[in-house]
């Protein structure tokens, strides 16, 4: 029988230029978790970091907001999308869109494992807690049960776990929903259905049309009797039946709902127009505006359902806000929305601004970009860092300011998602970029020496890699790197964005972490930073003739052959020397003259190039 062959997987390697200590998220948060115990607070942010909080310290104790930062969880690639606080608080589950859902030591703050059976984004969690199980959905139309118990002890040497898989939905999902006693999951997908599932028999129990949208939000009472979604439609069920339907009111759009209390009292949510409302169910045509944010809310959470007194809001900016909570019995109930009960939050953990906008510049080295409050700057990619801060000007005028008059190919490509520069190098084009040391500003090379920039850039990331080459050689393309910040993060990735392994710079002197790297790393970057063997330049054939605006007799097609590294000024000297001052032979074959004229300093004005007529 004829099998195919399995395609190779593409490997990239990419890093994130940033501060060594992030202690503020870069873009918006999209989940977070609160310990009532502890008084800490989860944030999960589109920055691929999940921070902790200290929310319980007066605020007159700290010397400033900041203070109330306590670590980092970092071991994502990309959008945390949701967490979930569990086993008394010891322990958190996260899910990203790099596919992984990871389980972290929730005190010390660090990752004790990694699953990898979701293909794609993971987008939502659900938790039981008087089980401790988890449930983990994403854009690959699965879920997945978890038992948490069996997460927390897996190792390195016992990392093997089963899983159980609910199947049918048709189409990816966004929202999931399990009650704490785990005898219902609740799943929301772009296909505008609410699916009903037991976690214990993994068997689909109904299907509810009716929405209209994505359904990105559901919430389910203690025994799974009630639930809710966005567009506030109220189910209740007993034995797998529906006894009965309610809409209630909400004067706009909903992206978020919690319950609070258990019982099912009243409904809190919040959406695109900023609006946070309580709405009593005893009352579903009318709802109280609590207070107004200033971005469109992404997450809401009570610190305590079943006496609300406190709500976190997460919104599209990069800090979190804390309400204090006016009683259920608080009048004001206002339909369409214009006063609120709350005029200012109690408390705020800060935000850093996000980079929005992004240009490479010509020289293909620095990259200008512009963040959400205005500021411009310019970084070095081979250096890994920031080199100018322009302040609040047009960034168009600063990218003509650092034009230069040089074409280097692309080499690299820039993602802004998490709100910083992360650069990928990829095996097609990172070693395009073949430069002169004087355009590249090594005064310290002689002006005709070929450098090339993702050589360095590889030499630069790996170079505390024991397993590096030591490059003596000054005159090697490679040789004079930058050396990058330590605390500069490597990701090796398939292609399609999938992890494979993530380090800093420091990381890598590490014998565990330079194992990892002798296995994972692509040959592509192996023959560079191990052996210090570097790809052949490619020969480019091309073919020189006088411009139809010149008046001169054709010369000869020579056919021509050249490195892609080759400067104009080269092309120019051998027009002026071989063309425009051929040497001529006389009657017995003897050349006239023994050597060329002279080249003039002013070449530029001697010889005009044209390549497709521009």
């Amino acid at each position: 029988m004829n099998t195919v062959p399995a395609t190779k997987k593409k490997i990239q390697i990419s890093f994130v230029i940033r501060e060594e200590s992030e202690v503020m998220h870069r873009s918006f948060v999209n989940s977070l978790q609160y310990d009532a115990q502890t008084g800490n607070l989860f944030t999960a942010g589109s920055d691929s970091v999940i921070r902790k909080w200290d929310t319980q310290t007066p605020s007159e104790s700290l010397s400033s907001s900041q203070n109330r930062y306590q670590l980092s969880l970092e071991h994502h690639y990309d959008w945390v999308n949701d967490i979930i606080l569990c086993c008394g608080g010891r322990h958190l589950i996260s899910a990203s869109s790099d596919t992984t859902v990871k389980v972290w030591n929730a005190q010390k703050g660090f990752c004790m494992s990694t699953l990898r059976t979701h293909k794609d984004y993971v987008r939502a969690l659900a938790y039981a807690k008087e089980l401790e199980l988890v449930a983990s959905a994403g854009l690959d139309k699965s879920i997945y049960l978890w038992d948490v118990g069996t997460l927390t002890k897996l190792t390195a040497l016992n990392n093997t776990v089963t899983t159980s898989s609910l199947n049918g939905s048709k189409d990816s999902i966004y929202s999931l929903a399990m009650n704490p006693i785990g005898t219902v999951i609740i799943s929301g997908s772009t296909e505008n259905v609410l699916r009903i599932w037991d976690p214990r028999t993994c068997q689909k129990i109904v299907k509810l049309r009716g929405h209209s949208n994505n359904i990105r939000a559901i919430c389910v009472n203690r025994d799974g009797t009630q639930a809710s979604s966005p567009n506030f439609t109220l189910k209740r069920f007993h034995n797998n039946l529906i006894l009965d339907s309610k809409d209630v009111y909400l004067p706009f759009s909903v992206m978020q709902i919690v319950f609070g209390p258990y019982n099912f009292t009243h409904v809190y949510s919040g959406g695109r127009d900023r609006r946070v409302f309580r709405t009593a169910l005893n009352d579903v045509t009318s709802s109280q505006l609590l207070f107004v944010e200033d971005a469109p809310v992404q997450k809401i959470l009570l610190t305590d359902p079943n006496q609300p007194k406190q709500i976190w809001v997460a919104t599209w900016n990069s800090r979190v806000q804390r309400w204090s909570l006016p009683s259920e019995t608080a009048v004001n109930v206002c339909p369409d929305g214009e006063s609120s009960l709350i005029q200012e939050p109690d408390m705020i953990l800060p935000g850093a601004p996000s980079i929005r906008q992004h240009a490479v510049l010509n020289d293909k080295r620095h990259i200008v970009t512009n963040d959400t409050e205005n500021n411009v700057a310019t970084w070095d990619v081979l250096r890994a860092q920031k080199v100018a801060n322009h302040g609040k000007r047009n960034m168009e005028d600063v990218i003509k300011e650092n034009f230069k008059k040089v074409f280097v190919p692309s080499w690299f490509s820039v993602d802004i998602k998490s709100g910083l520069l992360q650069i990928t190098l990829d095996e097609s084009d990172v070693f395009s970029a073949w430069v002169s040391a004087k355009d590249a500003g090594f005064n310290d090379k002689p002006a005709e020496a070929k450098l090339n920039y993702g050589g360095m850039l590889l030499r630069s990331l790996f170079e505390k890699w024991p397993c590096a080459f030591t490059d003596n050689d000054e005159e090697s393309s490679i040789h004079g790197f930058f050396s990058v910040p330590e605390h500069t993060p490597i990701l090796i990735c398939e292609d399609s964005g999938r992890p494979i392994f993530r380090c800093t710079v420091r990381d890598t002197t590490n014998s565990t972490e330079s194992a990892m790297l002798q296995d994972h790393l692509p040959n592509w970057v192996l023959d560079v930073v191990e052996h210090n063997q570097f790809p052949k330049f490619n020969k480019i054939p091309f073919l020189l003739q006088p411009h139809s605006s010149y008046a001169m007799k054709t010369p000869k097609k020579d056919r021509l052959s050249a490195t892609e590294m080759l400067q104009v000024r080269k092309v120019m000297e051998h027009v002026y020397e071989k063309i425009l001052n051929p040497l001529e032979s006389s009657e017995n074959g003897v050349p006239q003259r023994v050597f060329p004229p002279p080249l003039t300093g002013n070449i530029e004005e001697k010889v005009e190039l044209y390549c497709n007529d521009q």
